[in-house]
């Protein structure tokens, strides 16, 4: 499920972004387990969707070392009006047979585009209540594998994000984000090469780097005790014209859905 899950992390960051100043500036290891359910196309472009559960855990360390399910293992400090992180993780896959919740039938002979190693950079910066933000991920190149769903590739979004309300029944967040990518992401999720072509139902499409998307997302939250959390996410993504022209998108139009329950200690 690929714009699907990716996707859906992306929108989810300035979230995350947000609620990592408290974590970063707590006295003492904090843990934070989330489970809920996502819905979201099954890769990005499909016209067809799937409803996931979503599981995750993050723990923070007093000295801003972190372990989060969604990211990787990282490091992150939050000041008044500026916050950095860095991780390492894995990257998002994307199947050619649909497989449970992941893959779908219509990109059989394309290939399965396999996890492989992430390095991450987040930061953001606080304009009294607007929150300007950035995130930069480089894949490495997976070894011995097709160069056609191997090659290492560079991915950027830049967000801007603001509260709408915040009271008794919560806070709400809204966000407008723009991602770009290099010749290799857009080659990876959305050309076809010549091979590709010959053993799948699209035709050869080459693509260049550039503009993937843009976006918006909205985020309510609301803390039910000092422990107890719940949220919900609906982002939406479109397609940028290089990626939209490809022959594997049904639909430029994407968007996600997903609620989750949080619990701190």
């Amino acid at each position: 499920m690929q714009v699907s899950l990716r996707t859906l992390s992306f929108s989810l960051t300035s979230l995350c972004l947000l609620l990592a100043s408290d974590s970063l500036r707590a006295a003492d290891w904090k843990t934070t387990l989330r489970a809920g359910a996502v819905s979201a196309p099954r890769y990005s472009g499909s016209d067809e969707r799937v409803t996931a559960p979503l599981v995750g855990v993050e723990i923070v360390s007093p000295y801003g070392v972190f372990l989060d399910s969604s990211r990787g293992l990282g490091w992150g400090f939050d000041e008044e009006d500026f916050g950095l992180s860095v991780y390492v993780g894995a990257s998002d896959v994307r199947k050619d047979r649909k497989t449970g919740y992941k893959g779908s039938d219509e990109l059989n002979g394309m290939g399965s585009i396999k996890s492989r190693p992430v390095i991450g950079l987040d930061g953001t910066y606080h304009m009294g209540p607007i929150i300007l933000g950035a995130s930069f991920e480089h894949a490495l190149e997976k070894d011995n594998d097709d160069h056609d769903t191997g090659s290492a590739w560079n991915r950027l979004k830049l967000s801007i994000s603001a509260p709408f309300y915040e009271g008794r029944f919560g806070k709400v967040v809204g966000g407008l984000n723009s991602q770009f990518g290099d010749s290799n992401y857009m080659r990876t999720w959305y050309g076809v090469s010549d091979a590709q072509a010959s053993r799948s139902q699209f035709r050869a499409y080459k693509t260049r780097g550039g503009l993937v998307s843009r976006g918006a997302d909205l985020t309510w939250s609301l803390p039910l005790d000092e422990q107890w959390s719940v949220s919900t996410v609906l982002a939406v993504q479109y397609l940028g014209n290089e990626a939209a022209d490809s022959p594997i998108v049904e639909r430029r139009m994407q968007t996600s859905v997903v609620g989750q329950v949080a619990y701190s200690f």
